[in-house]
């Protein structure tokens, strides 16, 4: 009794660690040693597959043969072809297939495998011709080439299967010898199996996939109805999308193929169904009465007994949400039961879905659902919890409060850097895009650094507070909560939180004699960085206890970003040699160092920096008009305005690529051009850009700046400023680039003496009415345009003409005058006749205007708008209504 206690408390553990694994403990040297049993003269099938077995299971664990002891086993393994047990048999195919053989080994069961390939075994015949198309090369293949295609169109559906499925592996390695079998291969796709249809088709569109003729005559022919299987149905339905996305939409407005695709919704098979759905909600320009029978059909999926359906079905809906929301409204209802649905990734995804598409009245219902079940799910989908909240948010305004308080609650629980990340920084953007919002955001961000464990959060935070802080009604309250940083937190928080105590101190003068107290200790700090910082700004900021304003040159400098780019600063630093008079920073080159070659053809990298457009962080907006200001020729200019987003003058792999950012001013327009060289042999020297302004009359060119120097792969920029009258001028440029060409010698980098003129044709460009508009939302527009008045406001009717819906007349107007959509107005309910979409924004000048369109339906797509227009001066209002007439 005593000795079975143990015994029984060992299988308990045994049983909660989990399974137990026949292999766990096992040696590759003792494996080794066992694999001596496949030169028995009397062999032991059982024995062998074991020892196989085992071999397979140390090779798929990352284990490594070293050459000896590969070769020892491949040749040891070579010897059960005399066995004729079927499993050691399908086991020695495995193994070969792992080890890979060398190309003089391969001969060795290359004859063995041959034989198999003919042998009236099927089994044998299948799994052979898998091996074989691992191991053998180009000369090999040659020999097999006959066998492969007669087992193409073999009966037996398993030989058919694998020969199809090799040559999809043989293709990436001997192509030319693989596209031989077109015509096996075809007449494979009319095969009544449903995998050896599949693998054929798949091979048949990877032979044929560099010819789009080709591909569009293969599915027009299938897509009459010859293919059964559902796999391959599946695999149509893809190749169709592949090319409705490259034939694009006819002249009379209908799409190659949707029937097919709307045709597949019936389908028998839950999968053709779902991908044909899927197909057609990924459709480029998809329009609603186009969705409707796709979301009809993934609705009813919500209620799938099948939780694989139920969760493909609402991931869909869930991204069709984010482009065209009122048309994934009529499954809300089915979504709502998704949200107590075991699976957490379903009710995610409900829920963020309802986000999505729900209206005003459902938000508080929303998130007390949301909140019971956010500790039961993973970081990954709560990101997508938090980035829907932020949506609905900047959508309804008003909501602010309760989305603010639900952020600020899960701040507080666990969860990793990414998770915390997306909350901090949609906390920072209702801040910025909701202005009642700022105080209760800021106060929420300075609980959360009291037990932030992320250093590169509290800074981020800190560096936010800083700027946005000494703006509000009290900005002593959050003094405290940056001082326990520069006490409790680590070297990097406490450095971040002396600079952000000295903008509170530039900023606020009532409060700059307790700062400068606090400031002082920071002298006391074990850390270079804290007490240098420290130190600094107390020189600046004056270290006399004074309650005297604090000059706008010291509060340029605690806020202003450096104004020439660090790593020009670098490069100086290193060059200077010590001499007797100092390191000057003005002879600091401050041309813009953006982009290089080799970041901009990296894929997934979006440009940043200077070549971006300078949307985001006003610090990247300052730092245009910094640079454009230290220029001479552009200083006089005045305060700029806006810059544009880069816009591509050249394709992305042409020998030279060049962009443009358009600042604009009130009295004139500046072009920067950022010009790539990628031509190693060449040196660009005198390098200009001729803007051709006849079709921009108003532009009068006053100012040239050429780039001196263009080196391969080092960026740099060229300027051209115009002079325009005020207000919003329109116009065309034809643009060259221009430049002196010197060949560089490869062994030595150095560039010859002489040079030759050349020119290089960019694409033209436009100024249009929307660059001198800046997008600028309002918390609440019927305030604002109710507090804005009747005395400056003009109201008008215009005929849009025929338009394929409402939507596509709002977006044109919207894109016309490049403001701000306020609550959501930029959506269409499908199906609506009339609409109403409000605008907002800030017109050069910095006056700020408001719009209400009103839109509606005459005749057979006939649009008709009125315009509203309310703004600070008459002029402005004026200056709208001739942009969207002449628009």
């Amino acid at each position: 009794m005593a000795m079975s206690q143990p015994i029984g408390k060992k299988d308990d553990d045994r049983d909660d660690e989990g399974e137990y694994s026949p292999f766990l403990g096992i040696e590759k040297g003792a494996v080794l040693q066992e694999a001596r049993v496949f030169n028995d003269s009397q062999l032991d099938p059982r024995r062998c597959s074991q020892v196989i077995t085992k071999l397979l299971y140390l090779l798929n664990q990352g284990e490594t043969l070293t050459k000896a002891e590969a070769t020892g086993v491949f040749f040891s393994v070579t010897k059960l072809f005399q066995s004729k047990d079927l499993v050691l048999r399908r086991m020695v195919y495995l193994i070969i297939k792992e080890l890979s053989p060398s190309s003089d080994e391969v001969i060795i069961v290359t004859s063995s495998l041959m034989k198999d390939m003919n042998s009236k075994t099927d089994m044998y015949r299948a799994n052979a011709i898998r091996v074989l198309s691992r191991i053998i090369d180009g000369t090999l293949l040659t020999q097999i080439e006959r066998y492969l295609k007669q087992a193409i169109v073999d009966k037996n559906p398993v030989v058919a299967s694998a020969a199809l499925v090799s040559g999809i592996h043989l293709l990436q390695t001997n192509p030319e010898i693989v596209k031989r079998w077109s015509n096996e291969v075809q007449e494979a796709v009319q095969s009544r199996a449903a995998l050896v249809q599949f693998h054929a088709l798949a091979l048949l569109h990877q032979i044929r996939q560099n010819d789009r003729l080709a591909v569009s005559k293969l599915v027009t022919s299938l897509t009459r109805g010859t293919v059964r299987s559902p796999l391959a149905q599946c695999l149509l339905i893809r190749y169709t999308s592949q090319v409705i996305r490259e034939s694009g939409i006819s002249p009379t407005g209908d799409r190659p193929f949707y029937d097919y695709l709307d045709g597949c919704l019936r389908h028998k098979a839950e999968m053709v169904i779902f991908e044909a759905a899927r197909a057609i909600t990924e459709l480029n320009g998809v329009t609603n009465r186009e969705l409707t029978p796709a979301i009809t059909v993934l609705q009813l999926f919500l209620s799938s007994s099948k939780p694989v359906l139920r969760f493909a079905a609402v991931r869909t809906l869930n991204k069709v949400a984010m482009t065209h929301p009122m048309v994934v409204t009529n499954c809300n209802i089915d979504m709502e039961s998704l949200i107590s649905d075991q699976n957490r990734s379903i009710a995610t995804l409900a829920i963020t879905t309802l986000l999505k598409t729900g209206n005003e009245s459902s938000v508080d219902r929303l998130m007390k659902q949301i909140t019971n079940f956010m500790s039961d799910i993973a970081d990954e989908f709560k990101i997508v919890v938090v980035e829907a909240i932020r949506s609905l948010c900047l959508k309804f305004p008003l909501k602010y409060r309760a989305l603010m308080n639900f952020l600020s609650n899960i701040l507080r629980e666990e969860g990793g850097f990414d998770y915390k990340k997306a909350i901090v920084d949609s906390i920072v953007i209702l801040i910025r895009d909701i202005p009642d919002a700022k105080e209760s955001g800021l106060f929420h961000l300075c609980e959360f650094i009291e037990d932030c464990e992320f250093t590169y959060l509290s800074t981020q935070i800190l560096h936010f507070l800083g700027n946005e802080g000494p703006k509000t009604s009290d900005p002593s309250k959050y003094i405290r909560y940056i001082n326990n940083r520069v006490i409790l937190e680590n070297a990097t928080v406490r450095a971040c939180a002396v600079s952000t105590l000295a903008k509170f101190c530039a900023t606020v003068d009532s409060l700059k004699p307790r700062i400068l107290v606090l400031l002082r200790r920071c002298l006391y700090d074990n850390d270079d960085e804290v007490r240098d910082r420290a130190t600094l700004y107390l020189s600046i900021l004056g270290d006399d206890g004074s309650v005297g304003e604090t000059d706008e040159n010291k509060k340029e400098f605690v806020f202003g970003s450096l104004d020439i780019p660090l790593v020009n600063l670098e490069s100086s630093l290193r060059n200077y040699e010590p001499t007797e008079e100092p390191f000057n920073i003005d002879f600091v080159p401050k041309e813009v160092k953006s982009q290089s070659l080799a970041e901009k053809k990296a894929p997934g990298k979006k440009v940043t920096g200077l070549g971006a457009a300078p949307s985001g962080p006003p610090s990247t907006v300052d730092a245009y008009e910094k640079m454009l200001s230290s220029i001479p020729e552009f200083s006089h200019f005045g305060k700029l305005f806006k810059s544009s987003a880069p816009v591509e003058l050249t394709e992305a792999e042409t020998e030279y690529f060049v962009n443009v950012v358009k600042h604009i001013f009130d009295g004139h327009v500046v072009f920067q051009f950022n010009c790539t060289n990628t031509f190693p042999e060449q040196l660009l020297e005198d390098v200009t850009v001729i803007m051709d302004a006849s079709e921009a009359e108003d532009f009068s060119e006053v100012s040239l700046k050429p780039l001196a120097s263009l080196p391969y792969d080092s960026p740099g920029q060229t300027f051209v400023a115009f002079e325009k009258p005020e207000g919003v001028v329109v116009g065309k440029f034809a643009n060259t680039l221009r430049f002196i060409v010197k060949e560089v010698d490869p062994s030595t980098g150095e560039a010859e003496d002489d040079g030759v003129e050349d020119e290089y044709q960019l694409e033209d460009l436009e100024v249009g009415s929307a660059d001198f508009m800046l997008k600028v939302g309002v918390s609440n527009f019927r305030n604002a345009w109710e507090s804005m008045g009747e005395e400056y406001e003009k109201v008008d009717e215009y005929g849009l003409g025929v338009r394929e819906s409402l939507a596509e007349a709002v977006n044109a107007v919207i894109n016309i005058l490049g403001m701000q959509p306020c609550e959501g107005t930029e959506v269409v309910a499908s199906n609506s006749r009339s609409h109403t979409c409000l605008l907002s924004g800030v017109f050069v000048g910095n006056v700020r205007v408001l719009v209400r369109l009103s839109f509606g339906i005459e005749g057979p797509k006939q649009v008709a708008m009125k315009l509203a227009v309310r703004s600070e001066d008459q002029a402005v209002c004026e200056a709208i209504h001739e942009i969207v007439a002449s628009g």
